[in-house]
């Protein structure tokens, strides 16, 4: 099994010399190109949508209110943490630059990180001081990431200053501090700062102390996995970091140690033999929590905590939801399958993330495209990236946790929400392409499932370069790798290179496999990761048509009843609302299909929409009255509707002159009688 050496902790060995090119001007952003329809339709289409989501929608102006380090530059904006949080929150900023901002737009990332750094009273840079400590941490391992990508020197001196900075006031807090009995840092796990994360004790069974969760004492003296191990990360991060600054010798070795001597409590204080997992939870009385972490078991992958025999254990054993690996699991005794905690057994795209960046790195080309893909579903099938989903069902979900007076209140999930769209780009450039970057260079370990067919990325800027990345062939050992058509040792560029290049990889070695048990293997079918008969594809007899991608606010529902499949679309009340229907063919011949539709209409009239084909429109159709209740469902059907081509799109939109609000429940294609 291949495992790749991440750029968080260690810089590999790439080729040197300068290749030069032609001068690079700003380059336009990425654009990701698969050669397999049905993949560029699920994966292209999610990955164009994250970029929208970071680079347009969560990037905001200068606000001076943000300035409180005096370093950032008013000429450049900073990204938010998403749809219903217009701040930047360190953890979202910390998360997002390491995810792809740094990479994207250095610059953006830069004013992102620094916008959550101040000052104390004798102007020593720290990141903001809350009762989230775990967030000020995190950061540590952005800003090492963000030099390792973007080589500037400046920002990596007052990096320094403030993780070191920020280090010593965690080390000496009081609160959220280090325990020296168990060699470990108490305080809330990494990402729950809800108290619907965490099992009783230390929460109760109505969750009668906070919603939040350091007012649990049993939490803020507890110690929990994932932030012990970020603090292991920013301790080596902090040792890089002062070694790259020529820092005194002793000042490196104390990091290093410090990090050292975490690591052995780590594993010493959760490692479980039985489970063959971490541990989620240590409780100061010394009681542990045998429960599952998805944060936690990804960190221990990626930072390298976890040994050979360790990694392969966490991924023989660790358990997903349908729809992707939760954030603890299981159920908590106060919540069920029907009544998910926020923090619990439910579906966090920032979580899913990190664990795929963790399968590709160990090699496990499987559960890494399985991972991509169910994100990508979530994406396509709810018109973007939302905050949280049901890890059974996929549909949008916030879970429960208290609020207020109401024990169990069911939370709204938030869309547009940016780590979840930078969770997916990640996916695609750590896991697909396998960019790893270090001091010296980008090396590539690309992770190219079968089923997926060729790709291609281009317009990626790295540092002076503009980049044309394509991958042939699948797998995850390298065959070849050439830079403008000329052989390269190292499978590597080194960060000198300027100018526009392309790196063209091919890969063997790929996982025989049938990933959606279809009976089509992986390398033959046409859709690897979505079930079908048609050469691996749905048939377009039957159409779920929350697996249709769905743009425009369209997103997937329970709360009505009588519909098919795991959930209907609602949203299409609006103008721009669409959903469209890939019809995998056996043919592509020219030809014209009678299109059936099940829906629901409780509206006082007859509502209409827009039919296209392959984005051309066709005509308005009519979907009547089915009742006064959105429980009851009818169909229409509509006659000689041309399609070519093997694998035509047909859409439904809210477009001018239309009346929409109807939801969608099934669309049919059957040829015309």
């Amino acid at each position: 099994m291949r495992k790749r050496v991440r750029s968080t902790l260690v810089a590999v060995a790439v080729a040197g010399g300068v290749i030069a090119g032609p001068a690079v001007a700003s380059p336009a952003p990425p654009k990701l190109e698969f050669a397999n329809p049905a993949s560029q339709a699920l994966f292209g289409t999610a990955y164009q949508a994250a970029l929208d989501n970071l680079l347009h929608t969560n990037t905001i102006g200068y606000d001076a209110k943000y300035d409180k380090s005096g370093l950032l530059d008013p000429a450049t904006g900073i990204v938010r943490a998403g749809g219903g949080y217009g701040q930047p929150w360190t953890r979202d900023a910390s998360i997002n630059s390491w995810n792809a901002t740094s990479l994207l737009a250095p610059a953006l990332a830069e004013n992102t990180l620094w916008a959550v750094v101040d000052k104390d009273a004798g102007g020593a840079l720290r990141v903001q001081q809350d009762d989230q400590q775990w967030d000020q941490v995190v950061w540590a391992t952005a800003a090492w990431h963000h030099y390792l990508v973007t080589g500037d020197g400046g920002f990596l001196e007052n990096a320094y200053r403030t993780t070191a900075d920020t280090l010593a006031i965690r080390e000496h807090a009081t609160t959220a501090g280090f325990n020296a009995k168990y060699g470990l840092f108490t305080g809330a796990s990494f990402f729950n700062d809800g108290i619907a994360g965490y099992p009783a004790p230390p929460a109760d069974a109505t969750e009668s102390v906070s919603t939040g969760s350091m007012p649990w004492p049993g939490v803020a003296s507890g110690m929990y996995l994932s932030t012990n191990e970020v603090y292991y990360a920013a301790y080596v991060n902090a040792a890089n970091m002062a070694e790259k600054l020529g820092r005194p010798g002793a000042e490196v070795a104390g990091y290093r140690t410090r990090a050292a001597a975490l690591k052995t409590a780590i594993n010493q204080r959760f490692w479980n033999a039985n489970t063959g997992l971490y541990d989620y939870q240590l409780l100061a009385d010394g009681s542990r929590g045998a429960y599952q972490e998805g944060t936690g078991l990804a960190f221990a992958l990626l930072f390298g905590i976890a040994n050979p025999a360790q990694a392969r254990s966490i991924l023989a054993r660790a358990q997903e939801m349908p729809w992707g690996m939760p954030d603890t699991f299981p159920n908590w005794n106060r919540y069920s399958d029907a009544q998910p905690g926020r923090h619990n057994a439910i579906v966090w795209p920032l979580v899913q993330g990190l664990w795929a960046k963790a399968l590709a790195g160990q090699g496990n080309q499987s559960a890494f495209a399985a991972e991509t893909a169910r994100l990508a579903k979530l994406a396509d099938n709810n018109s973007g990236f939302w905050e949280i989903y049901n890890g059974h069902t996929g549909v949008v979900d916030g879970g429960y946790q208290r609020l207020g007076d109401t024990v169990k209140f069911h939370w709204g999930s938030e869309p547009d929400q940016t780590w979840s769209a930078t969770a997916f780009l990640d996916m695609i450039h750590t896991g697909l392409f396998g960019l790893t970057f270090t001091d010296r260079g980008l090396a590539f370990a690309p992770d190219l499932p079968a089923g997926w067919g060729d790709v291609t990325l281009r317009n990626l800027g790295y540092r002076a370069a503009n980049l044309t990345i394509t991958l042939r062939g699948a797998g995850t050992k390298i065959g070849s790798f050439t830079i403008d058509g000329r052989s390269a040792p190292g499978n590597a560029i080194p960060s000198t290179l300027s100018g526009s290049h392309t790196v063209a990889i091919t890969l063997t070695g790929a996982v025989a496999g049938d990933r959606d048990g279809d009976g089509v293997p992986d390398a033959a079918d046409r859709c690897a990761d979505t079930a079908g008969t048609v050469d691996g594809c749905p048939a377009p007899g039957h159409l779920e048509a929350e697996d249709a991608v769905n743009t425009g606010g369209v997103k997937t529902n329970v709360n009505h009843t009588g519909y098919s499949g795991r959930a209907f679309l609602d949203g299409l009340w609006s103008p721009g609302a669409a959903s469209s229907f890939t019809l995998h063919r056996t043919s592509d011949a020219p030809g014209s299909a009678a299109i059936t539709v099940r829906y629901a209409n409780a509206n006082s009239d007859t509502r209409t929409m827009t039919l296209s084909v392959d984005g051309r429109p066709l005509r308005q159709v009519s979907f009547p009255k089915v009742s006064d209740s959105w429980d009851a469902w009818g169909t229409t059907t509509f006659a000689d509707v041309p399609l070519a081509g093997r694998d035509p799109v047909v859409t439904l939109s809210y477009a001018a002159g239309d009346t929409g609000s109807i939801n969608l429940d099934w669309l049919a294609a059957s040829p015309a009688g």
